[in-house]
């Protein structure tokens, strides 16, 4: 396949300069277009209702918008709370989450401990997939083997297209629960194959939860702290739902409008997840950190770090891209609760792997970035950090591969998915099917003679 590649590269380059340069953007003024499905001031275009997660970030007072501080509500339940109860009851929390998202109540302690057992019976894979699916082909990229995976399941189902609210739940489940599997065996089968190492399988257990599984599966040792395994759980709480308008979700909302199956509709939203735009944008952080510390020797000189900080928004260093990765939310303004949430909790885990010193570089960029945004920038709302901020730093500080960081975001929002889909199919959802205006002029058909003698004539 290399070779042909390499052959085929120059005809495919001369292709390319063939194609036509870019809509004009002011026809997209012209015929008032929502591009990507936004109002000029960036807002959401709002395509549907639910009843699943709501994203405040600001209150109405007549005709004046008031930016305030960033909730996010699941079933009408402000997270914060549901991530407090958790930590005040030492006990983790992505499963009660997970039910919540889907059957719109907190579950009893009963309810609750059914619910565990149930996705804990899922997360047997079928026999030999390991070695039939897994680990055929391995890819660095985590994100394409896992929507692999999920395809191929359909083959391994008797009633796979059957979309019955039963059935749909029964699939949904089941790959909720072998998300984390899925994942985990995905990398070790990498670096195995492409680097070399040890190939490490270790089943998951029955009586950890979806965080604990996650290290017991991935570490060689197994071994993990409390601490480490309770950080990884809020991680997954915050990152489990945002709104049906997300790029995923709303792939979720798409696919499942046309009645396809379950497998395909999740196959689907990991496809969509997986862009930089979307699901890796914590990696670009920890990047970004990286040379952040490189690049200054102090790293409490908050004058060294605004003047670094507006170079790397100049595009003058780092990737030259002109963005600090971290900073600044289409929705949220004065904060994201997810952020702010997760900041409360990554100093426990900092302290415990002496990372203080930079956990204080965090905090200081935090605070320094919307200054050097707002000196650089014409801002119509409010900067502030956003998930990924904080997110990256977490699970670098857990020693999670970076291959992982994107599927962990799909570990967690499958059950978002889910709740949505649900939803769709019980609403009787209508296929989506959105506008695009033509501003193509139309030509006359020419002849093939005609067009010979025309590129001679232009030669």
């Amino acid at each position: 396949m290399s070779k042909q590649y390499s052959e085929i590269t120059p005809i495919i380059r001369d292709y390319a300069k063939q194609l036509e340069g870019p809509i004009d953007p002011e026809l997209y003024t012209k015929y008032k277009v929502n591009r990507g499905l936004r109002d000029l001031d960036g807002n959401g275009i709002l395509t549907g209702l639910t009843r699943v997660s709501e994203i405040v970030s600001h209150i109405q007072e007549g005709d004046q918008r008031i930016n305030i501080d960033g909730k996010l509500y699941y079933r009408g339940i402000d997270v914060q709370e549901i991530v407090d109860a958790c930590m005040k009851e030492d006990r983790f929390g992505f499963e009660e989450t997970t039910y919540l998202l889907i059957f719109g109540k907190l579950p009893t302690e009963k309810e609750l401990e059914e619910f565990k057992e149930v996705l804990a019976d899922y997360r047997t894979l079928p026999t030999n997939f390991v070695r039939d699916i897994v680990m055929k082909a391995p890819s660095r990229d985590i994100m394409n083997t896992l929507s692999r995976s999920v395809l191929t399941l359909f083959s391994y189902d008797d009633n796979a297209s059957d979309i019955s609210l039963p059935n749909v739940l029964r699939q949904s489940l089941e790959l909720i629960a072998l998300f984390p599997v899925l994942a985990v065996y995905a990398y070790h089968t990498y670096r195995h194959k492409n680097c070399g190492d040890s190939l490490i399988i270790h089943p998951p257990r029955k009586d950890l939860s979806h965080a604990e599984n996650i290290l017991y599966m991935l570490r060689s040792d197994s071994k993990f702290t409390d601490n480490e395994a309770k950080a990884l759980d809020i991680a997954l709480i915050l990152h489990a739902e945002h709104g049906g308008g997300n790029n995923s979700t709303f792939t979720t909302h798409l696919v499942t409008s046309a009645g396809t199956d379950t497998y395909s509709s999740v196959a689907a939203s990991l496809c969509s997840l997986k862009g930089p735009k979307h699901g890796g944008a914590n990696i670009k952080v920890i990047e970004m950190f990286n040379d952040i510390k490189e690049n200054l020797d102090d790293w409490e000189d908050e004058e060294a770090i605004f003047n670094y900080l507006e170079k790397i928004l100049n595009g003058e260093t780092f990737d030259k891209k002109g963005l600090i990765y971290g900073m600044g939310h289409a929705i949220y303004s004065k904060s994201d609760p997810r952020a702010e949430i997760l900041k409360t909790y990554v100093k426990d885990l900092a302290e415990e792997k002496g990372r203080m010193k930079e956990f204080e570089l965090y905090k200081k960029v935090e605070k320094i970035a919307p200054k050097v945004i707002a000196k650089n920038r014409k801002i119509y709302k409010g900067v502030s950090a956003n998930i990924d901020f904080y997110s990256g730093f977490v699970y670098h500080m857990l020693d999670l591969p970076e291959e992982l960081y994107t599927p962990i975001f799909a570990i967690a929002r499958i059950s978002g998915w889910t709740a949505h889909r649900l939803e769709d199919l019980i609403s009787g959802n209508k296929i989506i099917r959105p506008a695009y205006r033509n501003v193509q002029p139309r030509m006359p058909y020419v002849e093939m003679a005609a067009r010979e003698e025309t590129e001679n004539e232009t030669q």
